[in-house]
């Protein structure tokens, strides 16, 4: 699909680009994003992109796991000298000395979503705990100005109703003696990983961590609730809904995850974790399936998952992340929950 002929999401990107960010930290410096191709990291990578026609010169080298994919996504800018495609196996060391410097080094590569968690545990676990490292390693050798982890709302496990909404220093509860375990448990890893890189080897480090996220640059394979629900209602179908719907959960669309991962980047605090999350955007499972149906004027039915499907859901029931850290950074959501959807289907029915 081709997003670059769609007006809204060129606007997307031209908000994301104007906002009043210290872009001074990133001009004429190199970014090694890993997991490039994916729903944030490719909306990044265009947003780097805007900026670069405006004067960042921001090098990006952008990992992918298939460079003919990769090639089509960024299409818009293969002429550009600014953009480098890297085929890359996170699972193997990054060893590239003719890369030169890297200052900002992002690992957001990760098996994202469910059907990936089922039939995928092992590699769902090593992409993010060995993946993290082989990084590390390469911000290390590299020394790099500061790594970014892009670590997940899932690290905060079932809420022990104690709190209704997550901080950064909340730990609920996972029963991590089960396979969908693999998950949480590997992203929490990382992120010890990380502090124990910044405690041994002086690096700086900070982790956003992104609530779940929708957007026009959702991968068509995506198997979460949220992208089924989406896939459904662009196509006009009825939204299929597989459980009660009483899963209270945090929501992003991507131009403010993308926001939120800007603000982390360029003014968080070394060795912090910010949640990138607005309330306006928490919402259930089955109200999220109802405003969807409502925006492609359809209806909600159910349907029982079968085994594989309902092995990779969480088993979080409620899980709302407190965003007011990465607001006092000056960080805020353009968009709720209804309008973000609006224009996620939007977009998606002029491109697909």
């Amino acid at each position: 699909m081709d997003l670059f002929n769609n007006n809204l999401y060129i606007e997307d990107l031209c908000y994301v680009a104007d906002l009043e960010l210290p872009w001074e930290k990133l001009q004429g410096k190199s970014v090694l994003i890993s997991g490039a191709t994916g729903m944030v990291g490719s909306f990044l990578v265009d947003v780097l992109m805007t900026k670069n026609e405006t004067g960042l010169d921001c090098m990006i080298y952008a990992l992918n796991r298939n460079e003919q994919k990769a090639a089509s996504r960024f299409s818009k800018w293969k002429e550009s000298h600014f953009l480098k495609l890297i085929p890359y196996d996170i699972q193997k060391p990054l060893i590239r000395d003719d890369l030169g410097a890297i200052e900002y080094v992002l690992h957001m590569a990760s098996n994202t979503h469910p059907m990936q968690y089922s039939t995928d545990p092992i590699g769902t676990i090593t992409t993010n705990v060995i993946g993290a490292q082989n990084m590390l390693d390469f911000a290390v050798k590299h020394h790099a100005t500061r790594f970014v982890l892009t670590s997940s709302n899932e690290i905060y496990g079932e809420n022990r109703g104690d709190v209704e909404l997550f901080n950064e220093d909340y730990c609920g509860y996972i029963n991590s003696n089960t396979m969908r375990a693999g998950y949480p448990e590997s992203k929490r890893c990382s992120e010890a990983l990380c502090q124990a890189y910044r405690a041994q080897a002086g690096l700086d480090v900070v982790i956003p961590r992104p609530t779940r996220s929708y957007g026009p640059t959702m991968l068509m394979s995506d198997t979460k609730a949220i992208s089924q629900f989406v896939k459904k209602g662009v196509k006009g179908e009825d939204i299929v809904l597989k459980s009660a719907g009483t899963q209270y959960y945090s929501y992003t669309y991507v131009a403010d995850a993308v926001s939120g991962l800007l603000y982390v980047i360029m003014k968080g605090k070394n060795g912090e974790a910010y949640n990138i999350a607005d309330e306006r955007s928490d919402i259930m499972l089955k109200d999220l399936a109802a405003t969807i149906a409502d925006i492609a004027g359809k209806k909600v039915v159910f349907e029982i998952p079968d085994a594989v499907e309902a092995a990779g859901y969480s088993t979080a029931t409620k899980a709302r992340l407190d965003g007011s850290k990465l607001k006092k950074l000056g960080w805020s959501a353009k968009y709720d929950i209804r309008s973000g959807m609006e224009r996620t289907i939007e977009i998606l029915k002029g491109v697909i």
